[in-house]
């Protein structure tokens, strides 16, 4: 776990500063059940009366949560800024999918180049694990498995940038974001796009990154959500023509 002993000084405030920056900058997650009072106490080295004076702190600003009989746990609230039916409602309005993909493309884009120039080498390390995972489950054609790492590879790139707002805003559309990959590539895989080269754009992005050019990182992610962009507009296009087709036929049925 992420904590250490604090400094003197009033303890309850220490506690309370460290385990704001533990939630800042995304180590600590909502939802996420923090160790038990005797745990937490002995990792950070104070008492439990100051312990639990820091915890009440934190639950009356609103990033602590209490659950009978379950512990404490970081407030859900923090990653809730898009609700579920928010989520549905961009994901099934064309308006909203266009927004979605070229909102990642500024952001991701922005945050390769931050990851590739600021990222340290063990964040780095975490992009090119996940990275490995998915050429592991590309090779188990476990289509599920690689979806989820494939939403958990571009959060990772945000995580490298170390940019707490960016971090946090791509947090909160997690959920948007995974929903998006798997609709993507379900559109993709219907217009024979192989899943060899969605694999392959991942992998000129991870080489990039890992290279540490950030020109080259930033221009490998725009090239990849610029094909999403491109399938998902074939697709309605498609989509448009048969429902114009079908129209046609039933007209022509009934005559």
């Amino acid at each position: 776990m992420p904590f250490e002993k604090v400094e003197q000084g009033k303890l309850a405030d220490a506690v309370v500063r460290q385990i704001e920056l533990l939630i800042l900058r995304g180590i600590l997650q909502p939802g996420e059940r923090l160790p038990s009072e005797r745990e937490l106490s002995e990792r950070m080295g104070v008492s439990r009366p100051s312990l639990r004076e820091a915890v009440s702190a934190l639950q009356r600003k609103g990033l602590l949560t209490a659950r009978p009989g379950a512990g404490i746990f970081v407030s859900d609230e923090l990653g809730a800024q898009f609700s579920p039916a928010l989520t549905s409602l961009f994901a099934s309005h064309e308006e909203a999918l266009f927004d979605v993909i070229a909102f990642r493309r500024d952001i991701e884009g922005l945050a390769i180049e931050r990851a590739a120039r600021a990222g340290s080498d063990t964040d780095l390390r975490v992009v090119d694990a996940i990275f490995t995972k998915m050429e592991a489950a590309h090779a188990r054609r476990s289509a599920a498995e690689e979806a989820a790492l494939d939403a958990q590879f571009h959060m990772a790139i945000v995580e490298a940038s170390h940019n707490v707002v960016m971090l946090h805003m791509m947090r909160s559309m997690f959920e948007l974001l995974k929903k998006g990959v798997v609709v993507n590539r379900q559109v993709m895989f219907r217009q024979r796009t192989t899943r060899d080269t969605l694999l392959d754009q991942h992998r000129a992005i991870n080489a990039a990154l890992q290279a540490r050019d950030p020109v080259a990182a930033r221009a490998a992610v725009e090239a990849h959500l610029d094909f999403v962009e491109a399938a998902q507009r074939l697709q309605v296009r498609a989509d448009r023509n048969e429902a114009v087709a079908r129209k046609r036929f039933e007209h022509e049925q009934s005559r």
